[in-house]
């Protein structure tokens, strides 16, 4: 299967919440948690980073289930959402606990944001099964949880307020799993006080969108599309992350895609909507290339496709770094991103089949 519905893609932002206890016996389970337990929590760990602004807080967050204030500067920052925890090593505080995602980095920090670190211990991995570890968290101390990039319901931002501090949910402008990664980036950086570095670090990924696109003429208005061989072919949303990622570099969605996938991130496609992979430029993102682009090539409403036969495809494995940087699409993994995909795309989005497109280091 492939992982791209990674985690919470399939199980976690398709999955309803679990039944849940009644709301006395949590708040009295998670304030013992949360205070002298016989397990010490880590430590507060935060890496050279930017001061905090001036006159930063008190400050107020929108989101989904409302507002949230935050009155003073997070020490302990616990992260429900997926990907977080990059915006925040960027601003230079390390989280004191993350959710896996992707499961194979050490503390849940990509190769691209190790550095980031500066020293400071990994922060504590959460699991996300049937919803966040409450009480895990609760013993963690936190005194801010952030889940921007996530698919919370009420029911579990609700659960999550019982441990008394500031939670900061997803916004309720996009689809669960949809804010955008300068968005989350500034909002995380209001979070923690840093949103002049905030502002800085996302001017800097945008400068180098904008560079591609003077370089590279040819992407502007070319259609693409990010896809994967999950259950068939599946698509992925003008709301996902991945799919910014080509709008950034000056290529064209369909026109028709949402209509075709709903208000989800992503989508099998039944097979009368093949039509909609037939792009000037196709990114697969697959478990085995070799294997995918031997399935594909058997598919003969596939190999029948101009995308096919012209050979504008990129294959990004899913289980490398690079693939796992796609997914993410942080402040942090984006330049890593952009290094290796643009030479790609501008090999398969020239329509010569003699083209090859070579894969990334």
């Amino acid at each position: 299967m492939a992982r791209i519905p990674t985690l919470s893609a399939v199980r976690g932002r398709l999955k309803t919440a679990g039944v849940l206890a009644s709301s006395l016996v949590l708040a009295a389970s998670l304030t013992a948690c949360g205070g002298g337990g016989e397990s010490p929590a880590p430590a507060a760990q935060n890496s050279a980073g930017s001061a905090v602004d001036a006159n930063a807080f008190p400050t107020t967050i929108e989101h989904k289930y409302g507002s949230t204030t935050i009155t003073q500067e997070p020490k302990r920052v616990v992260t429900v959402g997926l990907t977080e925890q990059d915006a925040l090593l960027a601003l230079g505080v390390v989280p004191v606990g993350v959710t896996e995602w992707l499961g194979k980095f050490p503390g849940t920090i990509g190769p691209w944001a190790t550095d980031k670190l500066g020293g400071a211990a990994l922060p504590e991995v959460l699991k996300d099964v049937d919803g966040p570890q409450y009480e895990k968290i609760a013993a963690l101390k936190p005194d801010l949880i952030i889940a921007l990039y996530s698919g919370l319901t009420k029911e579990q931002y609700d659960k999550l307020s019982q441990i008394g501090v500031p939670v900061v949910a997803q916004p309720k402008e996009y689809n669960d799993y949809g804010i955008p990664w300068n968005e989350a980036t500034k909002k995380v950086g209001q979070a923690v006080g840093r949103a002049t570095k905030a502002n800085e670090l996302v001017k800097g990924v945008e400068d180098k969108f904008a560079q591609v696109r003077k370089e590279h003429p040819e992407f502007q208005g070319k259609s693409a599309l990010m896809a994967s061989t999950y259950e068939g072919y599946f698509v992925y949303g003008s709301q996902d992350g991945r799919s910014h990622i080509l709008e950034s570099l000056g290529f064209k969605l369909p026109a028709d895609l949402d209509a075709a996938i709903g208000d989800k991130f992503g989508k099998s496609l039944s097979a009368e909507r093949t039509d909609l992979l037939d792009r000037d430029a196709l990114v697969w993102l697959i478990d085995t290339p070799a294997k995918a682009q031997e399935i594909l090539g058997k598919d003969a409403l596939y190999s029948g496709l101009k995308v096919a036969k012209e050979k504008r495809e990129v294959f990004i494995e899913n289980e490398g770094t690079y693939g796992s940087a796609v997914s993410f699409v942080t402040v942090l993994s984006l330049p890593y991103v952009i290094d290796r995909i643009v030479p790609q795309l501008a090999a398969a989005v020239d329509g010569d089949p003699k083209t090859e497109v070579k894969p990334a280091s």
